[in-house]
């Protein structure tokens, strides 16, 4: 690698480099950045001189990025963010929101439930800033945070990292969802028998077992789960047109059933509560933009 001195590099080489990694693609990271893709293969050429590494191959699926790449990733969008929180704190009133982006990590049930209500509390605080759902949940939260892939984090717990902040939001029970032409004319709950007899679908991240398994072992009964599904986006896909019945976050099941026609039905087996935590990294320099996010999703959350 030849010595380099920042007073040589071109600076615009960050948000080349920012954009690439991104978008995985020479061609989007042009549309992106407002130039031709010719400008952005230059660029390519110039980072791969100043770091001394491919930065990123070609594959079928676009640009990938190199293990270089991806260490330099938090390190460069830290500074470019700096540089942005500079221009906000030369006119504070001007909010510089174009071009900027917050990324949140939750699961489809918070994005289900609280989704479309966050869009329109930053639509009203931040104009023009783009949110960015990504799935996670609490036994990756904590890691997804500290390598900064993800800016904030809406899950049930997992914020037990020293470097990491959190705020309870609310707190979370359980519902039911089955296919209303499963149930009797007028039928509106079923009991523990009828529950344990049907057949069940578990949204799960990866285990077998889920809370309602451990609710049940406690009265000595079991379910058979005839699937296991990692998004509860795909339940009214699954449900409909079957004796099956899952048992899910009440925020999920509410929105779930107003949208699908699902019926919505109260848990028969006693389950606990939980909290509903937002984490985020501890900073002596909290980035405005990402405090007005945190503010927004306490605010979406405080409007139930």
């Amino acid at each position: 690698m030849s010595q380099m001195n920042i007073a040589t590099v071109d600076l615009n080489l960050l948000k080349v480099f920012e954009a690439l990694h991104e978008e995985s693609s020479a061609s989007r990271a042009a549309l992106r950045l407002g130039v031709t893709q010719s400008a952005v293969s230059a660029a390519l050429r110039r980072l791969r001189e100043v770091y001394g590494d491919q930065l990123f191959v070609r594959t079928g699926r676009g640009l990938a990025p190199t293990l270089k790449a991806n260490q330099l990733k938090p390190v460069v969008s830290d500074a470019l963010n700096k540089c942005r929180q500079s221009l906000a704190m030369v006119d504070p009133t001007a909010h510089h929101y174009e071009g900027r982006s917050v990324t949140v990590g939750l699961s489809d049930d918070f994005e289900i439930a609280y989704g479309r209500r966050l869009i329109e509390e930053i639509a009203r605080r931040a104009p023009k800033l783009r949110l960015i759902f990504r799935q996670t949940h609490s036994q990756i939260v904590a890691r997804a945070l500290m390598e900064r892939s993800i800016d904030l984090a809406i899950t049930a717990g997992g914020f037990a990292e020293r470097l990491l902040s959190r705020q309870v939001l609310g707190e979370g029970g359980y519902a039911c969802l089955v296919d209303p032409a499963s149930l009797a004319p007028g039928q509106q709950q079923i009991d523990l028998e009828e529950f344990v007899t049907r057949e069940h679908l578990l949204v799960s991240s990866g285990g077998f077992i889920g809370i309602t398994d451990e609710g049940l072992a406690a009265l000595g009964r079991s379910r058979r789960v005839c699937a296991s599904t990692t998004h509860f986006a795909a339940l009214p896909h699954l449900l409909k047109g079957s004796d099956a019945v899952a048992t899910i976050p009440t925020h999920a099941a509410q929105a779930i059933a107003s949208m699908s026609g699902l019926a919505l039905l109260p848990c028969p087996l006693a389950l606990p509560r939980y909290p509903i935590e937002l984490g985020w990294r501890t900073s002596t320099q909290i980035d405005p933009v990402v405090l007005t996010v945190r503010e927004a999703i306490g605010a979406s959350f405080r409007a139930e």
